[in-house]
């Protein structure tokens, strides 16, 4: 119950959020009628709640890894240590962020909903299967010793397939709205974009560590996995990847599209995509946000769980909390960014995200001198989270479709988002280096280096030229407007 509590702030601000986007001015030279919108809602909603589960499935590893670290592997060290967590984490975003080679062209060929259905279907069945080994190692089962044996590499395979199918997803979800929004809201859909990762992040989080706590590890697999199986089936109906297949009339978007049934080869769409500046300097900031991003979301609550002793972290507001805050900071972020991107720079998202960055830098060199000040942390963690999380869900849920069009926005989406799980594979294999190991005492309780604040400085340390580097390529893009194809 003390867990549901922790929904409520997340509900309220969601039911405030919606009466602002519901109240916001109608955008010149945009018209849809009430019907349109209903319908809409209907397509982005069940759409977008998969992606949240797909976040749940994907970001539950992080929620498992206390749970693995208490088990004992072959050799009496810890199941999933420090560095075990990172190569793990490290294959899975490796094999998203070039997934988009295959998987851009393949949603742009078959449509959002196809690839919304592939990612939920392959993401449950690698959980489920992940599950069955979790099974195996608390219960004792006759696999516990092999799996145990074979942790790190089983975990790795496991989760590099599940990171395969994820990449489907933010695709998806743009692939299938691009077509519903015109160039001049979509900052308002970056907004409902960034909701979405935060409702996702909350229950990967609060709702995973609730389960962790009351069901057991193989659950924190198991419930997501049934979950996308259930959003899955409401997909089958409700989904449709223009208003056309809704029984609605299409409209110009505005946006880089081609002349209607342009269809390139995947070859040149990639190299127009490539080709484009807006589109490659964009990528390269969200190679920087998917550092960012996740050197804060995976390493906060192991940083405060494995420095406890020394400065109390765990007993905080923001660690108790962590999903919750996650979620509504991203909620801010998001919405924030998106109307003020549309209503106050006339849809140019550069100027938002040089904003947003600009916050991120500044976060990270103060937290250099700070991170072994509880107070300070909590405060530096979450504007930092609001700042990633809006960048986010700018340019690769929006800017992607600006500048991709209705037709190539898979490919465009697939090179944004690919580079930002490049950024976080570098994050992961780096802080596997950089940060110091964790050592078991015989009663299970940690000791060593990881223990001591000051071997820290690493996680701080390594975000200030990464946020310096994402801050002078946003400034780049500060002009940067769509340009319709020719045909228009």
């Amino acid at each position: 119950m003390q867990q549901l509590e922790r929904f409520v702030p997340i509900l309220v601000l969601l039911v405030v959020v919606a009466l602002v986007l519901g109240t916001l001015p109608k955008v010149e030279g945009v018209a849809h009628s009430g019907a349109f919108r209903r319908r809409r809602v209907l397509n982005w909603l069940p759409l977008g709640l998969t992606y949240a589960l797909l976040y749940m499935a994907r970001y539950n590893l992080e929620v498992a890894k206390g749970a693995f670290s208490e088990m004992r592997g072959a050799d009496g060290a810890a199941l999933m240590g420090n560095a075990d967590f990172g190569l793990i984490f490290g294959a899975g975003t490796v094999v998203y962020g070039f997934s988009f080679i295959l998987n851009g062209p393949l949603t742009d060929r078959f449509g959002g909903k196809g690839a919304i259905l592939t990612a939920a279907a392959g993401a449950a069945a690698c959980n489920l299967l992940m599950g069955v080994g979790a099974t195996q190692l608390s219960t004792g089962g006759p696999m516990a010793g092999f799996i145990g044996e074979h942790f790190v590499a089983l975990y790795a395979a496991l989760y590099s397939i599940n990171m395969y199918f994820q990449s489907f997803g933010a695709v998806a979800v743009v692939k299938a709205n691009a077509p519903w929004f015109h160039l001049k809201e979509r900052g308002v859909f970056g907004a409902i974009f960034g909701v979405l990762i935060s409702l996702g992040i909350y229950f990967a989080f609060d709702l995973g560590r609730m389960i962790l706590e009351q069901a057991g590890v193989r659950h924190v697999f198991f419930v997501p996995g049934v979950l996308l199986l259930v959003a899955l089936a409401i997909d089958v109906v409700a989904v449709k990847n223009s208003p056309a297949e809704a029984g609605l009339d299409d409209f110009d978007t505005g946006d880089a599209s081609g002349p209607p049934g342009e269809r390139l080869g995947a070859a040149a769409v990639f190299g127009r995509m490539l080709r484009n500046p807006a589109v490659m300097t964009i990528a390269l900031v969200e190679f920087c946000s998917g550092f960012m991003r996740q050197a804060i979301m995976q390493w906060f609550r192991t940083f405060a769980k494995q420095t406890d002793a020394v400065l109390h972290l765990k007993s905080s507001y923001v660690y108790e909390n962590w999903g919750m805050l996650l979620c509504c900071a991203g909620i801010l972020g998001g919405v924030v960014a998106g109307i003020i991107s549309d209503r106050l720079f006339g849809s140019r998202r550069g100027p938002v995200a040089a904003l947003l960055y600009a916050t991120m830098l500044t976060g990270a060199l103060i937290l250099c001198f700070t991170y072994d000040i509880p107070p300070v942390v909590g405060v530096l963690v979450l504007l930092m989270s609001t700042a990633v999380i809006g960048v986010h869900g700018m340019l690769s849920g929006t800017a992607s479709m600006d500048f991709g069009g209705r037709q190539n926005v898979g490919v465009a989406v697939g090179i944004i988002d690919g580079f930002v799980y490049l950024g976080t594979a570098v994050m992961s294999f780096s802080y596997a280096l950089a940060l110091p190991k964790e050592q078991l005492n015989p009663d299970g309780s940690l000791t060593g280096p990881a223990t001591d604040p000051a071997n820290w400085l690493w996680w701080p340390g390594l975000m200030v030229p990464v946020s310096a580097l994402g801050l002078g390529l946003t400034l780049r893009l500060w002009n940067a407007r769509a340009q319709r194809s020719a045909g228009h």
